[in-house]
């Protein structure tokens, strides 16, 4: 029985939820999927509900701690499953209290996310690949080959990583300690990878962190950013319909093949046709096109008119990114007096154009920062989703 639907080639397939103990790890499996796997253990059908509100609703890692399961029916779940995250190598805390986890994942492979606090609300920037295909080249994960996809298991996982080390796991859970406010609102896929280059693991995991008996965090909450993979964004607005961002950091096609590489085949007036047609987008839910700020190549006057100008027609907010340095890096960020420029002139012309308040760059927490040392194994490849 195939518990999680997967993308892969002979060579390089991913991993299963079958760890190498050969229990299955109920993390990252659908509904349905788990209580199959529960029936075909001799378990009862409805003990997938009790599991599922236990596990992804107070955060539970031990069936004997689940108060609707007996010991008896612990100890025989203990044998056949388990339910588990990934570890976590390294954490580092910025002294803007942006903090980071260096997680590994069973076969040793690593990846890097990112939990950035405001005063009642953070994002968690969560990861979907080992590594990334795309390189761009303001972007320290694009240094990286692409090792592997993400599994739904390990991208629910580093959900369930940041609630044990945020401590918020709802109140009257045994994994909640006191009664601090929530600083984890949010969820972004802006981590390490292309989400829609691995779009089949991360709308199952999304589908589970948006189930309102377990993590329930709403779709309105929740940020998906692609570089442009314009085949699959109209299917995620109207599978998912999550918030879109879009990485454009240029308004020329010449330039934008350069930084961003897949604007090769999937050029601007393609993207920007995508997003006037994305299905979740409204004046209330705009899309953000994020855009980071290189001195001398993108940061002119001329570049903030032109942004309007293709912007025409699309429910759009401008995100401006100062550029964050990282060993090797061939940009510089412009200045501070050219970013207000350009926020000066899109915020003129009407789109809301905040600038990115730079966190976590003292622990390369901050966008285009993050890197592991994962590397494929030679002769391995990755196959992406079908219809990029």
């Amino acid at each position: 029985m195939t518990l999680v639907p997967e993308i892969k080639t002979a060579e390089n397939p991913l991993p299963s939820n079958t760890g190498k103990d050969g229990r299955i790890n109920l993390v990252g499996l659908s509904r349905s999927e788990m209580e199959q796997a529960l029936v075909d253990a001799g378990a009862e059908k409805y003990r997938a509900k009790q599991i599922w509100l236990c596990m992804y609703g107070q955060g539970i890692d031990d069936f004997s701690k689940m108060s609707t399961i007996s010991k008896p029916q612990a100890a025989k779940l203990a044998e056949r499953f388990t339910i588990t995250r990934p570890n976590i190598d390294r954490a580092l805390t910025s002294t803007d209290g942006t903090r980071k986890w260096l997680l590994s994942m069973e076969d040793g492979n690593k990846i890097e996310m990112v939990h950035i606090p405001e005063e009642d609300r953070g994002a968690l920037c969560v990861s979907s690949q080992v590594g990334c295909t795309l390189t761009c080249t303001f972007c320290h994960t694009g240094t990286m080959k692409l090792v592997r996809n993400l599994t739904s298991a390990e991208i629910v996982g580093q959900v369930m990583v940041t609630r044990d080390g945020l401590n918020e796991w709802p109140s009257g859970s045994p994994n909640r300690t006191d009664g601090t406010p929530k600083t984890f609102t949010n969820i972004v896929m802006m981590g390490m990878g292309e989400p829609l280059f691995n779009y089949d693991q991360v709308a199952k995991a999304l589908t589970i962190v948006m189930d309102g008996d377990g993590l329930a965090i709403s779709k309105r909450r929740i940020t998906l950013s692609t570089s442009g993979v314009v085949p699959m964004i109209e299917k995620c607005g109207n599978e998912l319909g999550v918030n879109l961002a879009v990485s454009l950091h240029a308004v020329r096609d010449d330039l934008r093949n350069e930084i961003v590489p897949i604007n090769k085949k999937y050029p601007i007036a393609e993207l920007l046709e995508a997003c006037r047609n994305y299905p979740a987008a409204t004046n209330a839910r705009r899309i953000t096109f994020e855009y980071v700020m290189l001195k001398g190549v993108n940061d002119t006057d001329a570049d903030a008119h032109e942004l309007v100008r293709i912007l025409d027609g699309i429910h759009a907010k401008v995100n401006l990114i100062p550029f964050n340095p990282w060993p090797g890096a061939p940009y510089e960020r412009s200045s501070n007096n050219r970013i207000h420029r350009f926020a000066e002139i899109v915020n003129a012309a009407g789109y809301s154009s905040p600038i990115r308040r730079t966190r976590g760059d003292d622990i390369y927490a901050a966008c285009g920062q993050l890197k592991s040392d994962s590397e494929r194994k030679k002769g391995e490849k990755v196959k992406l989703h079908k219809d990029e």
